[in-house]
C-alpha cells in the first residue's frame, strides 16, 4: 500500500465505517465480541485529572504504559492506519497514541470484567467469543516486540525506521496473519490496534484523542451536543461545529 491513492481509499473506507460513530463517541474500547462499555468512572475520572503531569513543558504527552521502543513503533503505526492528508490531519496528530497509553491504565487493559477463565480453544468458531487468556495490555506488549523482531528478520530494521510503503506492507502482512508471530497471531495484535486507533480518531477528546476534533470534523459528527436529531433526515449538511463532552467546540 502506497500512494496517494492507498491514502484516499485508507480514508474514505473510515469515513464510510462510521456509521456505528455513536457507539465510539463515549471512548470504550473493544474488539469485535470484546466491545464493551466500562463501568470505571472513578479510574477515568482519575486519569482525567493526573493529564497535566503528564506531559511535557512543549504539550508532548509522556507515556505512562509503553516504554521508549514501544511508543516510538506505536506512534510510527497509527500515522500510517489513518495518515494525515489533503482532507487534514491524521491519528498521530489527533493524539491516538496518547488515547490508547491512557486505554492501558484503564480497567479494559487489563480485561477485569471479562471472563478470563479457560480451558481457552483458538480453534473454535468466532462465535464462541475470545479463546486467549491475554489481555489487552499484553498484547501490545507481546506484539510490539514480535512486531519489531519481525520486521528486523525481514528488513534488518524495525518498524519504525522502515519507508512509509514498507511499513504499509508489512501492516497488511500483520492484517491478513501471513506475518509469524511466536507469542500470539499477528493478525489478533493488528486487530487490536487498527480498533483502539480507530476509537482514539472518533473518541471525545476528553480521553486523550480526537484532539481539536478533528475525527468529527471529518465526518460532520456534532459531537455531544444534547439535540440534532431534527437534522438527521433533512438530507442536508448539519451546519454546527461539533462539541465535546467538556463543552469545547471545535
Amino acid at each position: 500500500m502506497s500512494g496517494e491513492k492507498t491514502n484516499n481509499s485508507r480514508r474514505d473506507f473510515l469515513v464510510k465505517s462510521m456509521t456505528i460513530i455513536p457507539a465510539l463517541v463515549v471512548g470504550g474500547s473493544g474488539v469485535g465480541t470484546l466491545g464493551l462499555v466500562e463501568n470505571a468512572n472513578a479510574a477515568e475520572g482519575k486519569a482525567h485529572a493526573d493529564t497535566a503531569a503528564k506531559k511535557t513543558a512543549d504539550n508532548e504527552w509522556i507515556p505512562q504504559f509503553f516504554n521508549a521502543d514501544e511508543w516510538t513503533f506505536l506512534k510510527a503505526a497509527v500515522a500510517r492506519l489513518i495518515p494525515a492528508d489533503e482532507h487534514g490531519p491524521g491519528a498521530l496528530e489527533a493524539g491516538v497514541p496518547e488515547f490508547i497509553d491512557r486505554q492501558m491504565n484503564m480497567p479494559y487493559a487489563t480485561g477485569s470484567i471479562w471472563y478470563m477463565q479457560g480451558p481457552f480453544n483458538p480453534d473454535v468458531p468466532k462465535e464462541m467469543g475470545y479463546q486467549l487468556p491475554l489481555v489487552p495490555k499484553q498484547i501490545y506488549n507481546l506484539g510490539i516486540v514480535e512486531a519489531n523482531d519481525w520486521c528486523r528478520q525481514q528488513y534488518g530494521k524495525p518498524f519504525a525506521e522502515l519507508d512509509a510503503a514498507k511499513q504499509d506492507a508489512v501492516l497488511g502482512q500483520f492484517e491478513s496473519g501471513s506475518a509469524s508471530f511466536k507469542q500470539l497471531p499477528s493478525s489478533l495484535f493488528f486487530s487490536y490496534l487498527l480498533q483502539n486507533t480507530r476509537e482514539g480518531f472518533f473518541s471525545d477528546p476528553i480521553h486523550g484523542g480526537n484532539k481539536g476534533m478533528v475525527g468529527w470534523t471529518l465526518i460532520n459528527f456534532p459531537g455531544a451536543r444534547a439535540d440534532f436529531m431534527d437534522w438527521v433526515e433533512r438530507g442536508e449538511r448539519y451546519p454546527f461545529p461539533p462539541v465535546s463532552i467538556s463543552g469545547e467546540r471545535a
